[in-house]
């Protein structure tokens, strides 16, 4: 059994839960595969119609581990490349995964983790977590969780906070679009509840295809083809 990560079933819910709180889950180059292959297995399940992303602990994910990080000081170009392509894909496939996704956001998310948090479909959040894009401190850019992060909270809002890495709250989060619902920590898991329900009681070929929908009309232009396209359905 792991110990970077845990997968659960109940119902017809999954839920893949980050278990490192002595390091605020921070992911490694383990983790990330331990993460693709886990939604890899559960978007092709058929018994599976929802996955709640979680974490134990006071933070959700505060990016990068140290130590990996440490690590990559001594890689070559190429091998840095690779690691980032890994991180990529690893989104990729949260962003893409046939089953609807919910952050479940009991704590802080920084760096990488904010990465995580807009890969998925929905994203609920604890009034007190706080939330920081922190790259530009250490000296690097948040390029390969750029294109999740700023789709989920818009390129006016990913200005100030990729370039200033200051610590937003969930009330700005709310406000910005990167999270869909706030509530106190008392409430969080009656919110999910609640959203699971709607997913899990709605059609799953419905969903399915809802959200391929929303992946393909959100990343292109508006213009005859589109239209065209979308009345065919």
């Amino acid at each position: 059994m792991s110990q970077n990560l845990s997968i659960t079933h109940t119902g017809a819910v999954a839920r893949i839960t980050l278990t490192q709180p002595e390091i605020r889950n921070a992911f490694s180059d383990e983790v990330i595969a331990e993460l693709t292959a886990a939604f890899t297995e559960v978007g092709g399940r058929p018994d599976v119609r929802a996955v709640v992303l979680a974490a134990e602990g006071p933070a959700f994910c505060a990016g990068a581990n140290l130590n990996w990080m440490r690590r990559m000081a001594d890689y070559t170009r190429d091998e840095n490349v690779a690691d980032a392509g890994k991180l990529a894909e690893m989104l990729r496939v949260i962003y893409e995964c046939p089953k609807p996704t919910i952050a479940r956001v009991q704590g802080d998310v920084y760096a990488g983790g904010m990465g995580l948090v807009a890969a998925c479909d929905m994203a609920v959040a604890v009034d007190t977590a706080g939330f920081c894009l922190s790259e530009v401190k250490l000296g690097l850019i948040p390029a390969t969780i750029s294109p999740y992060v700023i789709r989920a909270m818009g390129p006016r809002a990913a200005h100030r906070y990729f370039l200033t890495a200051e610590r937003f709250g969930a009330a700005e989060a709310l406000r910005t679009g990167f999270v869909h619902e706030v509530v106190s920590a008392d409430q969080l898991d009656a919110k999910v509840d609640e959203l699971l329900k709607a997913l899990t009681s709605a059609s799953p070929h419905a969903v399915r295809a809802c959200k391929k929908l929303v992946l393909d009309v959100a990343e292109r232009e508006i213009n005859a083809g589109l239209i065209a396209a979308t009345v065919q359905g």
